[in-house]
């Protein structure tokens, strides 16, 4: 049954949007119970998110502490360009989502839908930049694995003090780990390290996009075909914080990878 949005527990009434509709589920004593379920079952999904890639990050800084030379040199290889595109990419569909919250929440259907639709193709968009930057990397041998090899591709990112770097294939003993290395040596699994780092943040990144897409598409069809669970804003709320979360990873990321170099602006 519609309701309005209450607060019985706290002894007063919360005023709902304008034209949304909510209904109070069976197991559920009233809206406000329901919709308290919900902020509190995503944000707690979030929190386990955030451990998640806290510890990627935490991965990053140790290393990063460890080999600073490699992995500024290695983070000359990313184009940063393409990393700044998806970061306007991922802006702009968290305009268009928190739109669509908005426009959920007044109950305009339509607008809703369009919303959505912008968010979904920017996040298409976002996935084709980092298929390209991918499909690059792959050429140049630097995906980790057996056919792994480092050389200056991307001269032109490169810090001219950096120049007559060169990177050997094995380290001894005395040149590896966190120990001083001969002049103009860095190994190679060194740099193996930083784009192992750079796939495994960036490629579980892209799994939440995905994720992200297919949430965003099925709440698209069920507003698209004005079903039951769409007169409901709360969930679309719940996708849009979602949302905001992987774009908001995607603002660390690009700098920890793409800018950690001598200036290339």
């Amino acid at each position: 049954m519609s309701v309005q949005v209450k607060q019985r527990r706290r002894g007063h009434v919360e005023p709902r949007p304008e034209g949304a509709v909510q209904e109070v589920a069976h197991q559920f004593e009233d809206i406000g119970q329901q919709n308290e379920s919900y902020i509190v079952g995503m944000w707690s999904f979030l929190v386990t998110e955030i451990m998640f890639f806290g510890g990627i990050f935490m991965t990053y800084i140790v290393y990063r502490t460890k080999y600073p030379q490699t992995f500024t040199i290695a983070s000359g290889e990313l184009d940063w360009k393409a990393g700044f595109l998806n970061t306007l990419i991922l802006l702009t569909s968290s305009l268009s989502m928190a739109f669509a919250v908005r426009n959920a929440q007044l109950g305009k259907r339509w607008r809703t839908l369009l919303c959505l639709g912008i968010t979904i193709l920017c996040a298409f968009g976002f996935l084709g930049v980092k298929t390209v930057e991918y499909s690059t990397k792959w050429a140049h041998h630097l995906v980790p694995g057996p056919n792994f090899h480092f050389s200056r591709h991307g001269g032109e990112q490169a810090a001219p003090a950096d120049r007559g770097t060169s990177f050997v294939e094995d380290a001894s003993p005395e040149t590896s780990g966190g120990g001083a290395k001969p002049e103009g040596e860095i190994p190679q699994h060194e740099a193996q390290l930083f784009f192992g780092l750079y796939f495994a943040s960036t490629g579980l990144h892209g799994v939440h996009v995905i994720i992200g897409i297919i949430l965003l598409a099925y709440w698209g069809g069920l507003v698209q075909f004005n079903a039951r669970a769409a007169r409901d804003f709360i969930p679309i709320e719940m996708v849009g914080l979602y949302w905001h979360f992987v774009d908001i990873v995607w603002i660390f990321l690009y700098p920890l990878l793409y800018l950690i170099g001598s200036p290339k602006l």
